[in-house]
């Protein structure tokens, strides 16, 4: 096509980045320090393109206003310089590169070949002159502002409960949502969505990536698609297919979280700025790798890209760009899409720059802690890579919340009897051993014990081994490092002996999850009996298995109503939510905060903790001095509370406290029981013995 007059295009500036209408037209700007030359090419409705060369260049910044053009106008890149693979350089103008910044994206790759941009071995071929005009995914110059996102909640971190969901699988089967909206940011908008979670009492729902993604090569060559969506294309646009109308998606959006906060529920979004859907060497060029290759990713020598995210490559945090890119897009989706914070996935790898050794005060992690807006929102990292080096739980800096594996793993091994105490204790009391010495919270502790990436709940309690065959990979994708136990039978059976320890195993690990200290997060779905068939792998899988099952069960309403229970109680008692770690204080009461009990009701020595065949725990928090406070700032105090866990085989003769600790104890919750409703009501006496059923929790309070 011809090139349009240059006196036509505008000098503009080179910040902020991206496309912004003004004055008339269309301001572009786009980074590359390797180009040498950068075209706009706007594209029409019928695949017609009109390239318009960006003759300014500052900072490495390509730049130009282009009058007459208006929002919704389609566009992309065209990048003219070096290709030298074995430098990592890969500009090729026949390759239309999707705008970083875009604010939305339209499309996906229809051709592989076309978008690739090399011809034969990709580190030795050459530049492939096929256009991929038609085949690959377009920007979209946005309409600034938008619907109002609401008043953040602003939750207090030590009253959290976080709900990890899927936007599309959480609403995509929910009857009492129209089908049009069903799967859709106006799915979870609605109100039969949102009476659910009000309902339950999930203050916090964190959504699994939103930010615009692509389906990987070897995905699309079999026909599959990546459900989850952690394989990013535009940090700075909403999913388009989370719309229910076409190019609406922002709006949508802003609507979704408008919503949410009405009913005073906090979002946070999945992110992934450890890696692109581009690939390895050998993947498409279609972003990052077009405009600088080096400038994005980590590189070896000979050009190869270095992964430590097992997807091919990882995104540079050293880098100028990339620091600029990551808090530029958080910046944007806080301030302007009404986010209230983040989860990090593979958050390590921004704290590898060059991917040598990790540091907590990386540029790219210091950057966001440091940056005015971002410093104000929930940040969660997810201490982790793809390596052993990468595996960094307790060792992010003082305002990183993350996610805890320790108490994952602890959690499920004592439940399933395959540890003692010790370590329990840690994760009970908000893991002090990973994060007291670096001036955080108990409430950076983020608890889980199930995610998206793995087992269900019920599936944890009824399958030993994953069953990942339907994703077409032979069942060699996945984790075996499950740490589950089927309680008799692999999978579904109707043997009521094991459905009935199946459910009270259940209860066990909520009540666990959510009576500890720290800040807890459950998994979409858990608390109505979701399962996966035992799949613990289910990114490719849009259909049933992934998707929130909401056909009312007696086991569904069963888990449902015990849930609630939990969390209501978590809420009301300000002892089992505390936002400081225990010290052995002396409390008001002249009692310890916290003290550790045996069965027979004496405190636990030393040499207790090292029984490795220890399989009962007594936890005593006093509430007199819990410093929890209201919103105001003044200090509240709690009713006592006595935990008891019992994860042994058989049934147990517990003793109670001293009366030191208490006049009398009131059994509060029963996992025993559907409902958590105590077996055996009735105040207790100090030193009276209690019967614990095999494995089995009771709490019990101790009235102040």
């Amino acid at each position: 096509m011809a090139t349009r007059p240059e006196s036509e295009v505008l000098a503009g500036r080179p910040f902020p980045l991206g496309a912004h209408a003004e004055a008339g037209g269309v301001r572009f700007a786009v980074t590359s320090h390797v180009a040498d030359a950068v075209e706009v090419c706007l594209v029409d409705d019928d695949g017609a393109e009109k390239r318009v060369e960006l003759t300014e260049r500052t900072f490495g910044v390509w730049h130009g206003l282009v009058p007459g053009v208006t929002p919704g106008q389609r566009y992309g890149f065209r990048v003219h310089g070096p290709y030298d693979a074995g430098r990592g350089l890969r500009c090729n103008p026949a390759k239309l590169l999707v705008d970083p910044y875009a604010r939305q994206v339209v499309g996906g790759i229809t051709n592989l070949e076309a978008a690739l941009g090399y011809v034969g071995d990709p580190m030795h071929g050459p530049p492939s002159a096929v256009d991929s005009l038609g085949s690959v995914p377009l920007s979209v110059v946005s309409s600034p502002g938008g619907a109002d996102t609401g008043v953040k909640p602003e939750v207090p971190f030590e009253e959290a409960v976080v709900y990890e969901m899927h936007v599309r699988g959480f609403t995509k089967k929910h009857p009492e949502i129209p089908e049009k909206l069903r799967g859709t940011y106006l799915g979870l908008a609605h109100p039969a969505a949102i009476e659910h979670l009000a309902r339950l009492g999930v203050t916090t729902v964190e959504l699994l990536p939103v930010q615009a993604f692509q389906d990987e090569p070897s995905l699309i060559s079999r026909g599959a698609s990546n459900y989850w969506g952690y394989s990013p294309l535009g940090y700075c646009a909403p999913h388009a297919a989370y719309a229910s109308e076409p190019g609406n998606e922002i709006q949508e959006f802003r609507t979704m979280v408008a919503a949410l906060h009405a009913a005073n529920i906090e979002v946070l979004i999945d992110v992934v700025y450890n890696h692109t859907c581009e690939g390895g060497p050998d993947g498409p060029t279609i972003s990052f790798r077009g405009y600088d290759a080096p400038g994005y990713y980590l590189h070896a020598g000979g050009g190869s890209t270095v992964d430590i995210t097992g997807c091919g490559n990882t995104l540079d945090a050293g880098s100028p760009q990339v620091v600029r890119l990551v808090t530029d897009s958080l910046r944007y989706w806080a301030a302007e899409m009404g986010v209230d914070g983040f989860r990090f996935d593979l958050a390590s790898t921004m704290g590898r720059p060059g991917g040598g050794f990790f540091d907590r005060d990386s540029a790219l992690l210091t950057a966001i802690t440091t940056d005015p807006v971002l410093c104000r929102s929930k940040l969660i990292a997810e201490p982790w890579d793809a390596t052993g080096d990468g595996y960094r739980v307790g060792d992010f800096g003082v305002q990183w919340a993350e996610w805890n594996g320790r108490y994952r793993d602890t959690v499920r091994d004592f439940w399933r009897g395959h540890t003692s105490v010790r370590d329990l204790a840690y994760r009970l009391s908000g893991s002090s051993d990973l994060y007291a010495d670096d001036l955080r919270r108990p409430w950076q502790s983020i608890n889980f014990i199930t995610a998206h990436d793995g087992f269900t709940l019920r599936d944890l309690v009824s399958y030993n081994g994953k069953h990942n065959e339907e994703n077409g990979e032979d069942n060699r994708d996945g984790t075996n490092d499950n740490r589950s136990w089927n309680c008799g039978a692999e999978g579904e059976t109707s043997d009521p002996e094991v459905l009935t320890l199946r459910a009270k195993q259940a209860r066990n690990l909520l009540a666990t999850l959510l009576l500890s200290t720290g800040t807890p997060m459950m998994t979409a779905g858990d608390e109505m009996w979701r399962t996966q068939g035992g799949n613990n792998n289910a990114y490719c899988l849009d259909n049933d298995v992934s998707w929130v099952d909401w056909t009312t069960t007696d086991a569904g309403e069963a888990l449902l109503g015990f849930t609630q229970r939990l969390i209501d109680l978590r809420a009301s008692s300000p002892a089992l939510r505390q936002p400081e770690f225990f010290e052995g204080r002396t409390t008001p009461s002249g009692n310890p905060d916290l003290v550790w009990f045996r069965p027979d009701g004496q405190e636990m020595a030393e040499t207790d903790w090292f029984d490795e065949g220890r399989r009962t725990l007594g936890m005593f928090v006093d509430g007199s001095n819990c410093l929890s406070r209201t919103r105001d700032g003044e200090l509240v105090s709690d009713d006592s509370w006595l935990m008891l866990m019992h994860a042994g085989a058989d049934a147990i003769s517990v003793t109670l406290p001293h009366e030191r600790y208490g006049p009398s104890y009131e059994p509060f919750l029963d996992t025993t029981t559907a409902d958590g409703s105590p077996a055996n009501p009735g105040s207790l006496a100090p030193r009276e013995k209690v019967a614990m059923a095999a494995r089995s929790l009771l709490l019990l309070r101790i009235p102040r």
